[in-house]
């Protein structure tokens, strides 16, 4: 084995630098490179290698802490001078804080000063005559502060222009799981998703899993009269009192409520000779009343998973992107009411046309989270993640392991539509293995699901970012998809020639997504709408660059902590280069804290199984 990986280092080493970049093999230089680390376990520490390797790494040595130890450190860390209480921090005086003693985060001024870095140049981006800095003694512009000026407000009071936070009530009932769905749970029953229709199959199930979808809200009953409904949850008080008045001598059940399809005027009426019912707006809009959403033409910033930040769509925006979707969030950690997560969903202002993208593996997990997002977000539409190939997300049975469950696949789009009324989109990749439940083969029917458009990734799961996308299948996807449902590009298009390239060999395509593309060059948006190639100077990608800062700072604060996460943090990346990144971020913002170290927060290239590539 080990003259096997030394034969081909050696083979690897005679490569020219062409053979290398066709192997895909960056071609680096040995003094550039960092030996690697050689990790000692609990078979090796006691019989060491033979001394005729060359490695000249000190070892690495993995030391596994337990939860317990873990969540120690982490309190001693809030408790630490470094972690100042905000409210002592945002009015200089001990007594702020209403918890006193009991405060789990510091409260001794003199220390947190004596050890807080150097202020950084420039000015307070909060600091104004309308209103002081929230951050007080923590800001890393204290210098330039009013001292004359007390804060009273909080941070979140001055992120005016952000939207779609996540309220504590709400996190609190997420949390304590009583949070109620009654929209998604209804249309779960109605689908038979849900409950012992999941294990028991029934004639009527199978139809509407064909596309027979039923009626959202509308009033069923059998033999159940309206005092079990009501005592089921499953009618409203409005229509109870209502059916009080109906004659009660009268033994024959109400009737079911037509649908749209049978009824355009969206209005239900139910009579049995004493009276009737109207309830307006309780049944689904037809496909041909939904409200949908103009991809075409539109130059759309593709949701960047750990990169495609509130501070970074932003900038994009700045310069013609017209389209912005959040990063992929998980469904599973928003209905646990994770913070992390609902910041995720977090609009701009300036984000005219915003969408949030959410994944999950199963229809009721789905339809519940888009319910809440609709519920307390403001987006202009939902995007369904069937595409993420990332091994955490795909063994759970999300992203693009649901192309090769086409059924469960359907009925995710057919609940989460016939949940909410906001436009619904999916994003997926041609395949989950090359050549294998491709997606040309379900497209026909996503419309009929209720999808409003589809993005294609012109690449399959096992490609991961690797090789060349296949422009030629989504074109093919293209033409087999109904009129009706926009689809849209995606794959490699790093210019302006490549926007005009594939507009023109598909000009059924509604428009391209623009991904990677966007993190080589932001202005890549400004070079489609004025249909030209622009290669801007040294100059004016360090204005690109402050002005991210700058909204880092808006988003992420003027403290220790904010800055952190403007510097490099795995999860908020500038759009360079990570060998760069450091060094430019150091020119913006001061030097970096002692013991930074950049990594990358997945592997979504990497090929650690077979199966992989």
């Amino acid at each position: 084995m080990m003259a096997t990986e030394a034969a081909g280092r050696k083979a690897v080493n005679e490569m020219s630098v062409e053979e290398l970049v066709a192997k895909a093999i960056v071609p680096v230089k040995k003094e550039f490179m960092c030996p690697a680390p050689t990790r000692l376990t609990t078979d090796n520490q006691h019989h060491p290698p033979p001394t005729t390797t060359t490695t000249t790494s000190a070892p690495l040595i993995i030391d596994k802490k337990s939860k317990r130890q873990i969540k120690r450190e982490r309190i001693q860390e809030k408790q630490s001078t470094r972690n100042l209480c905000p409210m002592v921090a945002k009015t200089g005086t001990v007594d702020s804080c209403s918890y006193n003693d009991k405060c789990r985060l510091s409260h001794d001024i003199q220390a947190f000063k004596a050890q807080k870095p150097a202020d950084l140049e420039g000015n307070c981006p909060f600091d104004s005559d309308e209103a002081p800095c929230p951050y007080g003694l923590a800001c890393r512009y204290l210098g330039t502060h009013r001292t004359d000026i007390v804060a009273t407000g909080t941070p979140n009071e001055h992120k005016n222009s952000e939207v779609n936070g996540l309220k504590k009530d709400v996190q609190k009932l997420l949390w304590k799981n009583k949070m109620t769905f009654p929209k998604a749970d209804t249309v779960l029953k109605d689908l038979g998703l849900m409950g012992p229709a999941k294990s028991k199959k029934t004639p009527e199930a199978d139809d509407k899993e064909e596309g027979h979808t039923v009626s959202n809200d509308s009033l069923v009953t059998n033999e159940n009269n309206c005092g079990d409904l009501n005592a089921q949850n499953d009618c409203c008080p409005e229509v109870c009192e209502k059916v009080e008045d109906i004659n009660a001598d009268d033994p024959r059940p109400l009737k079911r409520g037509k649908s749209l399809n049978d009824d355009a005027s969206g209005l239900i009426t139910e009579t049995n000779g004493a009276g009737h019912i109207e309830t307006d707006k309780s049944l689904k809009l037809h496909p041909r009343e939904r409200k949908l959403i103009d991809f075409r033409d539109k130059l759309y910033l593709a949701p960047l998973t750990t990169v495609g930040n509130l501070p970074f769509r932003r900038v994009c925006k700045g310069l013609g992107a017209d389209i912005t979707c959040g990063e992929m969030a998980m469904c599973s950690n928003l209905l646990q009411g994770q913070a992390a997560e609902w910041a995720l969903l977090r609009r701009h202002a300036s984000e005219d046309l915003f969408g949030v993208q959410i994944c999950g593996p199963f229809p009721d997990t789905v339809a519940r989270a888009a319910e809440l997002v609709e519920r307390e977000c403001t987006v202009d539409f939902i995007d369904i993640n069937m595409g993420c190939p990332i091994d955490l997300v795909v063994n759970k049975g999300a992203g693009s392991a649901l192309l090769a469950k086409p059924m469960r696949l359907k009925n995710l789009i057919r609940a989460v539509s016939s949940t909410v009324d906001t436009p619904i989109t999916v994003k997926a990749r041609t395949s989950y293995y090359e050549g294998r439940s491709r997606i040309d083969s379900v497209i026909a029917d996503l419309w009929e699901c209720g999808a409003s458009a589809v993005t294609i990734h012109g690449r399959s799961r096992q490609q991961r970012y690797t090789k060349q996308p296949d422009w030629d299948y989504v074109y093919e996807c293209t033409r087999k998809a109904p009129n009706t449902l926009q689809v849209i590009g995606n794959g490699d298009i790093f210019s302006f020639s490549d926007w005009k390239k594939h507009k023109s060999d598909c000009p059924q395509l509604s428009s391209c997504m623009i991904a990677r593309g966007a993190l080589v060059k932001p202005w890549i948006f400004t070079e489609i709408k004025e249909q030209r190639d622009w290669d801007i100077s040294s100059g004016e990608r360090l204005n690109i660059l402050k002005d991210y800062v700058r909204f880092g700072l808006h988003h992420w604060g003027s403290d220790t902590k904010g800055v952190a996460s403007i510097f490099g943090d795995p999860q908020n990346m500038l759009p360079i280069p990570q060998w760069d990144q450091i060094k430019i971020s150091e020119m913006l913002l001061g030097k970096v804290p002692d013991g930074f170290t950049f990594s990358p927060k997945h592997k979504s290239n990497a090929f650690d199984k077979a199966e992989n590539g």
